[in-house]
């Protein structure tokens, strides 16, 4: 049984509880070495064998560099569990920064995935700041056996021309994941008709975190007031958004219906909206421009119309049947397009998504299974290549 060593931001974080569910699902044996936020789903606790590296900072950068430093003498009296690993996988720089130094530790040097679904914003500043962080990464990117991504625009717009990565990567999108049996994808005839005149449902679902989106969404709501309702569902980033209470309370027509349960709840989330913001706003020409988010896979999954922005990575994805775009991440766009849909167009863009394949929205174990191989293959080098031949 291959074994997994996971270095993780936050043991809580929904994505990672995910991503440890699905290695353990594929048969790995999985060990986290995990951080932990405590702005989050509090009561957590990790149903995987785990090492817990302490608490880190959401927003201070010297804290989390202090949170870090600390971490380093726990992991150490843990490299003998460290060592029993085949294959370490860490998620985003920081615990790249901590798996490297790890891995020195011990013998045999298990295989260094590196998954990254997010550019932080601090490696793609101009500054002096930014030139640190990308010379420490590529520092770290030497060690690196294989490299993740969840958009193919991380390597074309970030990791090949900034940071000259050639090595090994693997394309894994953050489409959903859940155990055969967990959830069941609604029939594509099944949705009741929409009463004539109704409000348009628009859904704003996931990690709500994005300051401009909560600003065009909320200007949206006061330019059509009763013609549409916006549902927010996920968890929020009070420390992005100090005003969300105010803003929701503001509108009459905002409604915030709290966290929900991964998978069980995702039914009726987006049973209860009609289409859904998909686009992050608040990276804009860098992470934003780039990512693909979770929530168009699962928008998609249930039925239910994504809205992104043409010219980014989301927007041209959505463009390909998964709902509509906008020409600016501006408040008059997403008013002009909400104001153009009709119930029949919803309704088609429902039974259209239902239709597809769920492969193309979940994630399968074999395309699990291969990322964690990929970084125990040999490297194919052309140096090898000539040996060969």
């Amino acid at each position: 049984m291959t074994k997994l060593a996971v270095f993780g931001f936050d043991a809580a974080e929904a994505a990672q509880i995910r991503r440890i569910r699905s290695y353990m699902a594929c048969g790995f044996a999985v060990r986290g070495f995990t951080m932990r936020r405590r702005n989050m789903n509090e009561t957590f606790e990790p149903f995987w064998p785990n090492v817990a590296l302490g608490e880190i900072s959401n927003n201070s950068l010297a804290r989390r560099i202090r949170s870090l430093a600390a971490a380093l003498p726990v992991i150490a009296r843990h490299r003998h569990a460290l060592a029993e690993a085949d294959v370490i996988v860490a998620r985003n720089l920081d615990m790249l920064a901590l798996a490297a130094m790890a891995r020195a530790l011990i013998p045999g040097r298990p295989a260094l995935i590196y998954e990254c679904l997010d550019i932080h914003g601090m490696m793609t500043r101009k500054g002096a700041g930014g030139r640190l962080f990308r010379w420490i990464e590529r520092r770290m990117l030497r060690r690196v056996d294989c490299l993740v991504v969840s958009s193919p625009a991380f390597l074309s717009a970030y990791f090949h021309p900034c940071q000259g990565w050639r090595g090994r990567s693997v394309l894994l999108e953050n489409k959903l994941w859940f155990e055969e049996g967990a959830v069941t994808r609604p029939d594509p005839g099944s949705q009741p008709p929409r009463p004539e005149g109704a409000p348009i449902r628009l859904g704003w679902v996931g990690t709500l975190r994005c300051p401009q989106s909560l600003a065009l969404l909320a200007e949206t709501a006061r330019q059509l007031g009763p013609a549409v309702e916006l549902r927010l569902h996920g968890v929020v980033h009070r420390h992005a958004l100090p005003d969300f209470d105010a803003v929701v309370a503001a509108h009459d027509n905002i409604s915030y219906l709290g966290p929900y349960d991964y998978p069980a709840g995702l039914s009726r989330v987006y049973a209860d909206c009609d289409l859904v913001w998909s686009q992050d706003l608040w990276q804009w020409d860098a992470n934003s421009t780039w990512l693909l988010p979770n929530r168009i896979y699962e928008a998609s999954f249930f039925g239910c119309p994504s809205l992104a922005v043409a010219g980014t990575e989301t927007g041209a994805r959505v463009a390909q049947g998964l709902g509509w775009t906008l020409p600016r991440p501006d408040a008059a766009s997403l008013v002009a397009r909400l104001r153009a849909l009709s119930a029949g167009d919803l309704r088609a863009a429902r039974r259209a998504l239902l239709e597809r394949p769920e492969s193309a929205f979940r994630l399968t174990d074999t395309e699990v299974r291969d990322t964690i191989c990929a970084a125990l293959r040999p490297v194919d080098s052309d140096e090898a290549r000539r040996a060969r031949a």
